[in-house]
């Protein structure tokens, strides 16, 4: 059996006819730059998420950037948030020459550990960006409270959570902004690269939407130093033609979860989800020893895994002037060398499930 990871093929063939329809639709008008698509989605993500302003942008990165840029967040500004992620969380604040201050992740769900956050506050502080990592979203009552005490402002890394709750709420309407990314192989994803910003706060949704646009506040009149930050209207399309099923396959993402963990939970640490908040489903990760090994075999047995993350921010070269070195965040070092993700997209079936979890227990009884 041959399991594909996330089976884009598979849903493209299921709504064939609407992404089709729209892309063309797109070609007809040959508006390939900020059409009428783009912001017929921004009001559907609005509606989606119950977001005031939703302001889709090129890329998940560059969402993160415009939340920034929209704060005037200034070189030597701190901004605190987890090792564990993918670059685009610490890389961004460092563009900016900002500084990256990390602390540890909770061991149960690998997102960032509000407990640590306090102790590394000092008055070069600015910002809070806490991940919402594999879809399931952070401690956000303890972030934000932090944060009001403080005054500092919450971005939410939201690239794999779209559609995932806290409390009864979308993390997409959380925080001072909110970001998700739109790459392919997210819960959501367009065809090429997309993201989006979420916010409630006028004042820095009409900031973003000059910013992605040069800064202009009219053609040729440049209000900010800005960039090219746009969706293109074709990856608009096919997030409009792929939105309305968004719901259906967030519930089958819950029901693949709930058959893994049913078959996993007895043998394996399994993902907690805590009780007060709903994943999206972006993976489902799981802790092994000898991961290499048992990622290898079970390549060759038509399972394909992916590790996320294998080396903490502290420890990649790029990150080196910010002087960490190794144990300084032990549960993301130890996590680094355990984590698993299995296949997971709306489509799995029952048989593959069975298949794939069978294939892992026999790789993991060799050890």
């Amino acid at each position: 059996m041959n399991i594909d990871f996330a089976n884009l093929q598979l849903q493209y063939q299921k709504y064939k006819s609407d992404i089709d329809t729209h892309i063309q639709t797109v070609l007809n008008k040959s508006n390939f730059i900020m059409g009428d698509e783009v912001r017929e989605l921004e009001i559907a993500l609005e509606d989606f998420t119950g977001a005031k302003h939703a302001i889709t942008c090129s890329s998940g990165t560059d969402a993160l950037l415009l939340a920034m840029m929209a704060m005037d967040i200034q070189p030597d500004d701190e901004i605190i948030t987890t090792p564990y992620s993918f670059i685009s969380t610490a890389e961004t604040i460092a563009l900016l020459k900002a500084k990256p201050v990390f602390v540890d992740i909770e061991p149960d769900t690998f997102n960032i550990d509000a407990n640590l956050i306090e102790a590394v506050i000092n008055n070069k502080t600015k910002a809070i960006i806490p991940v919402s990592l594999y879809g399931q979203p952070a401690d956000m009552d303890a972030i934000q409270a932090i944060a009001d005490k403080h005054n500092l402002k919450v971005i939410i890394d939201g690239a794999q959570s779209f559609g995932s709750l806290y409390n009864d709420k979308t993390d997409s309407n959380l925080g001072d902004i909110s970001t998700t990314s739109f790459f392919p192989a997210k819960p959501l994803g367009c065809y090429g690269d997309g993201g989006a910003i979420f916010t409630n706060n006028e004042e820095y949704a009409k900031t973003i939407k000059m910013m992605r646009v040069h800064g202009q506040n009219k053609r040729y009149h440049h209000k900010y130093v800005g960039m090219g930050g746009r969706l293109d209207t074709i990856q608009a399309a096919v997030l409009l033609a792929k939105l309305p099923h968004y719901k259906k396959e967030l519930e089958a993402r819950q029901q693949v979860a709930q058959k893994y963990t049913a078959i996993l939970e007895k043998s394996l640490q399994v993902p907690n989800i805590k009780s007060n908040r709903v994943s999206s489903w972006a993976q489902y990760t799981i802790r092994v020893n000898n991961r290499d090994d048992v990622q290898t075999n079970l390549k060759g047995s038509g399972i394909p895994t992916s590790v996320y993350y294998p080396i903490p921010f502290h420890l990649q070269e790029c990150f080196k002037y910010l002087n960490y070195k190794q144990n300084d965040f032990m549960i993301a070092e130890k996590a680094s060398k355990e984590v698993l993700s299995l296949p997971m997209n709306p489509f799995l079936s029952n048989k593959e499930i069975e298949y794939i979890t069978s294939q892992l227990f026999s790789e993991l009884g060799k050890y």
